[in-house]
Formats: C-alpha cells, sequence, structure tokens
C-alpha cells in the first residue's frame, strides 16, 4: 500500500534514481548507474518498486516524466560500464528452499512495481530514450510514451532465454498491441524499432535523441497547467481498464514463470549471454 511521502523525503534515497522537481511541479525520474545507462541487476529492480512507491504517494507533484539516461533506457543487464559483473548476478543458482524463497521475494517486487507504477495518481510521460529489451511494461504504462528514433523494444529476458514471458509483459503487450502481435513479439525476441511501435500504438511519438525529452518537458507544462484534481482524476481514470488487466493475470503470469524457474535457475546464468541455448553449459 502505497503511504504518503513529500519529494524532500525521497529526492536522495536511490542510488540509480535521480529526481529532479520543477517549479510547476513536474517531476523528471531517471534511471541511470553512476550518471549513465541504467544497469539492470537486482538493487536496481527492488529500488524501483520502492521509488515508483514514493512517487505515488507524493501527492503535491502534477506530473511524471519517467526516463533513463545515456545511451539506453534499459539494455544493460548486471554488467558495469567497465564491462566487469557486479558483485552479485540477477540470476544465481539456488537450489531447494533457498531458490523458492528468493523467487517468491522477487515476484514480491515485481508485483509492488506494477501496481505502484499505476498507482502514480498524476499523468506519467515516459521518454524511452534508447533500447529497452527488459522490462519494457514500466515505461509503456505512462499515458504517454514518447520514443528515441534509435530506441527499440524487445523481451530477450524471458522466452529467449528459456523462460515464461511474465514480470507484466504478457499483460501490457497484448493490452496496447493486441493479442497475435504480442505473442510474435514475445515468443521470437523480435526487436521492435521505434517506428514499427509508432505504427503498432505502443508509443505515441518519435523524436531525434536529443530532442525527446524536451519534448516531453513541452508535454509537461502543458499538461501541468490543468488543475490538480484534474490531473489526478484524468490518471485513474485511464489506469482503471489497465489496473483490470494486470489484477486478472499478473499473479498468473508471476506464477508459470516462477515455476518454470526450476528449469532455468540451476544452471545459474547470470545476465549471460543471449546468443545461446538456456541449457548450454557452462553458464559463468
Amino acid at each position: 500500500m502505497v503511504k504518503r511521502t513529500r519529494f524532500a523525503e525521497y529526492r536522495d534515497r536511490y542510488r540509480n534514481y535521480r529526481f529532479e522537481l520543477s517549479e510547476e511541479g513536474i517531476l523528471l525520474m531517471q534511471c541511470h548507474t553512476d550518471g549513465g545507462s541504467l544497469v539492470w541487476d537486482w538493487k536496481a529492480h527492488d529500488d524501483m518498486a520502492d521509488a515508483f512507491a514514493d512517487v505515488a504517494g507524493d501527492r503535491e507533484i502534477k506530473v511524471l516524466i519517467h526516463t533513463g539516461t545515456g545511451a539506453n533506457y534499459n539494455a544493460d543487464w548486471g554488467r558495469l560500464p567497465n564491462g566487469g559483473l557486479p558483485e552479485k548476478p540477477l540470476y544465481d543458482a539456488m537450489p531447494g528452499v533457498r531458490g523458492l524463497h528468493k523467487l517468491d521475494e522477487k515476484a514480491w517486487y515485481n508485483r509492488n512495481l506494477m501496481w505502484n507504477v499505476l498507482d502514480v495518481d498524476v499523468p506519467m510521460i515516459s521518454v524511452v530514450n534508447g533500447p529497452c529489451n527488459i522490462h519494457s511494461e514500466v515505461p509503456l504504462m505512462g499515458d504517454v510514451v514518447l520514443a528515441s528514433q534509435d530506441a527499440y523494444f524487445q523481451d530477450v529476458s524471458h522466452f529467449p532465454r528459456g523462460q515464461v514471458p511474465g514480470d507484466g509483459q504478457h499483460v501490457i503487450w497484448p493490452f496496447l498491441v493486441g493479442h497475435n502481435r504480442a505473442r510474435y513479439l514475445l515468443l521470437t525476441g523480435k526487436k521492435l524499432s521505434a517506428q514499427e511501435a509508432l505504427e503498432w500504438g505502443a508509443v505515441a511519438e518519435v523524436h531525434p535523441k536529443e530532442a525527446v525529452l524536451d519534448r516531453a518537458w513541452e508535454l509537461g507544462r502543458e499538461l501541468a497547467r490543468r488543475p490538480h484534481l484534474v490531473l489526478r482524476y484524468t490518471r485513474q481514470l485511464f489506469t482503471q481498464n489497465l489496473k483490470r488487466a494486470f489484477l486478472d493475470e499478473l499473479g498468473h503470469g508471476l506464477g508459470r514463470e516462477t515455476y518454470a524457474q526450476q528449469e532455468f535457475f540451476p544452471f545459474g546464468g547470470g545476465m549471460e549471454p543471449l546468443d545461446r541455448a538456456w541449457n548450454e553449459k557452462p553458464w559463468t
């Protein structure tokens, strides 16, 4: 459950999430690692859920702009900019009860991430500033989704790696682009370019990389001119059907995903690599 928060309380709380609040009440939330593109690991995963809870609990903001930093929105998995691996890879081989509890913890964080994004009660402008091949459901839950020309969407973290495509991917893509397109995207690991995403209806506008965030601020300032309650209640109106879709299928998908990971986890894996069979050894 979201609790009341204020900007001063969470502005410096998270290593991977930078916050900036404008005079108009527009909150900029940027994902990053050491000032560059976000490196997706367990810490970033879990903190994103908590960060969105803090944003959702802030009743003083009027618009949220959510984006990444640097070359990618979210396409660097568990690998640091210098090419090294973090101390704790995203996936560890955890047999038995230890693995069961770790799976349950991560599924719990994932559920909270989805609901906390949907509980943001102000218009959300998502800026996909570059490639996104994991957790694309987060920006796609925005009311206005902008993409840079070099951006693409892809789900290579699930089925191509031997996992059930859960984590909200199974909810957001059919909701936005239809069942047949979504199945094809999730089963094949297709790279959906920004232009294709525009044609499919997943994004609203595509802009040059250097201009896409400026366009978000332009839209945000226009939205922020409306009364506070109009903004909040409009967001609630727009998310109602999406909340129903997640309520119906999120838990189901996470359950299938985590159960099937009994075949995946014993091989370890880290986030390495994406160009080989899921059961090819050795995983290092």
